[in-house]
């Protein structure tokens, strides 16, 4: 057990190491504890106005019970944090979040301050979910699992992207899940929000299922990593641009003619007009070594003439042969793919060979239409 953002949470269970909860996960089926992120909801007949203004994405235009990944943005454009919106209501006065624990206190006064500074006499508001816990269920086999409690035709037709609420789970008297199919991991997946009092009952359930794990923290980074998906905290601050952090995807092509959004000016003209210096991009290994943690520094040559970038996460890739991978901020234009340059590890500052790839490292396995 580790402390994380205020909580004790495990890198491993028992009798199962990294390698294999990682590989578990994504041959059969893991079940990850996410209750210390936090959800919330946003209401009110303002709240498109105000997802307008401190996210970059079309949230008018989302369908219905479908979410996306968005981020939060101060003044400068920089990421106060990364998240999922659901959209819940179908005239935009309704929508559910899930932002990280470990920015709980940042997003907090975040939001506030942007609700009370241009807001203020506003409809729109604010409210934490505290009744409800939330887990994922992620790998091949997690429809087949989460199958046996619910409509399994239910989960058939519900798509990445897509949430559904108050789905019945006839075993239990009571017990209704708001189910979103997403993850971070990469698989096929779930995301469930579950009244408190059901939580570990459930879960408990679920783990009478052969094929299902209980997966710690040491395994969803390696996991989060192949997949290519950034941490808040290492590939994302308050200093990125979603740009520089090579999530442009996340700015709706319907936001990209006006400055309305945070940060929106000096965004749009990185787009427009390439004017970042840095983006972030992948690294393998071209030979054996030590793993390239975070903050190792990356160079253009052999004798270390000039760093060119910086690692912001790393490690073995169990899915692949355990070479080493990661994630790093390059200057450009060594972001390009098969670009070859040196990290240099450890306090001797020994180099290394690698070599730039694109992201992600695995191929995504999305439940899609």
């Amino acid at each position: 057990m580790v402390p994380f953002a205020g909580y004790s949470m495990p890198v491993l269970y028992k009798d199962q190491s990294q390698v294999e909860s990682h590989n578990w996960t994504r041959s059969k089926c893991g079940i990850f504890d996410v209750s210390h992120m936090l959800q919330s909801h946003i209401t009110g007949t303002d709240s498109l106005k105000f997802l307008n203004k401190v996210t970059p994405t079309d949230f008018q235009n989302l369908p219905n019970n479908s979410n996306s990944l968005t981020v939060l943005l101060n003044e400068e454009g920089g990421v106060v944090d990364d998240s999922i919106i659901t959209k819940e209501d179908a005239d935009g006065k309704k929508f559910y979040v899930v932002t990280n624990a470990g920015c709980i206190d940042q997003d907090t006064q975040f939001i506030r301050n942007e609700l009370s500074e241009n807001f203020k006499n506003s409809d729109v508001n604010w409210d934490v979910v505290t009744d409800k816990s939330l887990f994922a269920i992620q790998g091949p086999l997690s429809q087949t699992v989460l199958g046996k409690y619910v409509d399994i035709e239910l989960l058939k037709n519900l798509y990445f992207g897509q949430r559904t609420k108050n789905v019945v789970v006839p075993s239990v008297p009571g017990l209704t899940l708001d189910i979103a199919r997403s993850g971070y991991t990469g698989e096929d997946g779930f995301e469930i929000s579950i009244p408190t009092k059901f939580y570990e009952s459930f879960v408990q359930k679920l783990l009478e299922n052969d094929e299902c794990k209980m997966i710690g923290l040491a395994a969803r980074d390696s996991l989060r990593l192949e997949a290519g998906m950034c941490l808040y905290g290492h590939e994302l601050n308050q200093t990125v641009t979603p740009v520089e952090a090579s999530l442009s995807w996340l700015i709706s092509k319907s936001r990209r003619t006006e400055s309305s959004f945070n940060g929106s000016t000096k965004i749009l003209d990185q787009l427009k007009n390439k004017t970042h210096t840095k983006l972030r991009t992948g690294f393998k290994f071209l030979g054996k070594g030590p793993a390239a943690r975070e903050e190792t520094p990356i160079f253009k040559d052999l004798e270390g003439t000039e760093q060119v970038g910086i690692v912001t996460s790393g490690s073995p890739s169990p899915s692949l042969n355990n070479i080493n991978i990661g994630q790093v901020y390059l200057n450009k234009p060594y972001n390009k793919a098969g670009t070859k340059l040196f990290v240099s590890v450890g306090k001797k500052g020994k180099k290394y060979p690698i070599e730039i790839v694109k992201l992600p490292f695995v191929e995504s396995k999305y439940y899609k239409k």
